[in-house]
């Protein structure tokens, strides 16, 4: 029952784009009230699992969360002796063993969903698919989600999530977790611009970016303006998307270029602010 709740969190967090810390007990000497390999997952305001109570999980907890304020993606490993003699911060916890405790960083993955696997949503869903990120594919039409014409990402490193919404794709807006990159491509203009207001009222979406053209965007900017958006909320949208100066229409360019400029802000989101180090003399 432990491993699947350690199993499980890590999972929920995961999905719900949240630090955490693993807690794993790597060796015991002598008494212990768990054994190497027992887990558990430390989060800000929950902690899923156990390796043993007392002192010895308050310490790893309280590590754990300081861990989560500072940022820390770096493990860490913690050796806490059960003794009546040893100093202890969260009352005597006197089994008489010794434990070594990894902490490590669960880290926030990107997340990014894709409206549209056409020709250029399918080849940057192959992209974006060698990456560790939650992959979100939406699209209204069923055969671009058929298992057979998704196959490409069968080796996937990301988690494929695969939304079928014939009626009505802008539900899944909603539906994305928080920091989510939303990218608009689909087949259609008006679900493109449903889309967009969608996503313009989801105000947790990480970037929301449109493909297309300046004429397409002129007219969209203007509808979404009449349907009550203000100036400044439409400004969130990016268009177009992908680097500026890498020229080409072909799908597999422009998949590219998109990526790039995803990676790009994934980057930014890793180091929100970076150090300027200054030049040795």
């Amino acid at each position: 029952m432990s491993e699947m709740e350690w199993m499980k969190a890590v999972q929920h967090l995961r999905s719900q784009r949240r630090a955490g810390v693993l807690v794993t007990v790597m060796s015991v000497r002598g008494h212990a009230p768990r054994e190497a390999g027992a887990k558990m997952v430390v989060a800000s305001d929950n902690v899923w699992a156990t390796v043993g109570g007392g002192n010895l999980e308050a310490v790893a907890i309280e590590r754990s969360r300081v861990m989560l304020a500072e940022g820390t993606t770096t493990p860490e490993v913690l050796d806490v002796a059960l003794s009546d003699k040893a100093p202890y911060q969260h009352g005597v916890q006197c089994c008489g063993g010794e434990v070594k405790l990894l902490l490590e960083p669960l880290p926030v993955v990107p997340s990014v969903a894709i409206f549209g696997v056409g020709h250029v949503g399918l080849e940057l869903a192959r992209i974006l698919a060698r990456h560790d990120i939650e992959l979100h594919l939406i699209d209204s039409r069923p055969d671009q989600l058929e298992a057979g014409r998704l196959q490409v990402l069968d080796d996937a490193v990301a988690n494929v999530h695969v939304h079928q919404v014939p009626v009505l794709p802008e539900l899944v807006v909603a539906e994305l977790p928080p920091g989510t990159h939303a990218l608009v491509m689909t087949h259609d203009h008006a679900e493109d611009a449903a889309l967009c207001d969608a996503a313009l009222r989801n105000e947790q979406l990480a970037t929301i970016g449109l493909i297309g053209s300046t004429a397409k965007w002129a007219r969209f900017r203007r509808k979404l303006a009449e349907d009550g958006n203000p100036a400044e909320a439409i400004d969130r949208i990016v268009t177009p998307i992908g680097l500026p100066h890498l020229p080409g229409k072909e799908p597999a360019t422009i998949a590219v270029s998109v990526a790039a400029w995803l990676l790009q802000l994934f980057v930014a989101e890793r180091n929100p602010a970076p150090v300027h180090r200054e030049a040795k003399a």
